[in-house]
């Protein structure tokens, strides 16, 4: 890891646009992983070949993407799954482009059909019986994909624990919060929004009242983040 890297500074600056995105998303990747080299995407005839088969020309920041990270399962399909080009369909009302699923199928992410025609088109999650709001930008759903599989998969070291109350108390008080924007939680879409938290390199995802995962890139990560939250932690990848 750089030693100038500033993962909440970078991060402040990578949710304002695509741009930004896509810049936070190298960097975190050459920090927290490997970095991002070509033949990692997908090419224009990949993407082509899922515009025509769909009948829709997707949109810039969906190009993007695909062709930055599609082919980096570290960083994509860890724990859920971004679908590939010749994966992408519509929901069954044929009103929302689905680009990645929960890994049980117990949810879905998609672009509503409506807003195809923008650049960084927001993005919808299903929920138990409908569709919700996830966050306003493509771009932005795919900063909180990376860190998702990385956190829960990707990364060379991780814990996890369900936290006792005290510990929610803690995480306020002694790790830094991530300037990730709110966004609901798919099981609970109308309750406490989903928060993510740093120390000493360790990236912590708090799933509201429920659980907590951290990843890092080293062994002094995982020591910092206990010794900031004691509780029962059990090793992610045992």
């Amino acid at each position: 890891m750089e030693a100038q890297f500033d993962l909440p500074a970078e991060l402040a600056q990578g949710v304002r646009d695509a741009v930004s995105a896509w810049r936070f998303i190298r960097l975190f990747a050459a920090n927290y992983a490997s970095p991002i080299v070509p033949g990692q995407g997908y090419d224009d005839v990949d993407l082509g070949q899922a515009e025509a088969r769909l009948g829709v020309t997707l949109p810039a920041s969906v190009h993007a993407a695909y062709a930055l990270l599609g082919r980096r399962p570290d960083l994509t399909r860890c724990q859920d799954v971004l679908l590939t080009p010749h994966q992408l369909e519509f929901d069954e009302t044929g009103r929302v482009l689905v680009f990645r699923l929960e890994n049980q199928g117990c949810t879905q992410w998609g672009i509503p059909l409506s807003a195809l025609g923008e650049a960084d088109p927001p993005v919808v999650f299903r929920g138990v019986t409908a569709w919700h709001p996830f966050l306003e930008r493509f771009s932005l759903a795919c900063v909180e994909m990376v860190l998702s599989e990385w956190v829960m998969g990707g990364a060379p070291y991780g814990i996890n624990c369900q936290p006792r109350d005290e510990t929610f108390v803690l995480l306020e008080q002694r790790l830094r919060r991530l300037p990730l924007p709110d966004y609901p939680a798919w099981w609970w879409s109308a309750g406490a929004p989903v928060r993510w938290f740093e120390t000493s390199g360790a990236v912590l995802l708090e799933h509201p009242g429920t659980w907590l995962w951290v990843g890092a890139p080293s062994p002094e990560g995982i020591a910092a983040m206990r010794q900031a939250l004691p509780d029962d932690w059990s090793n992610s990848y045992e």
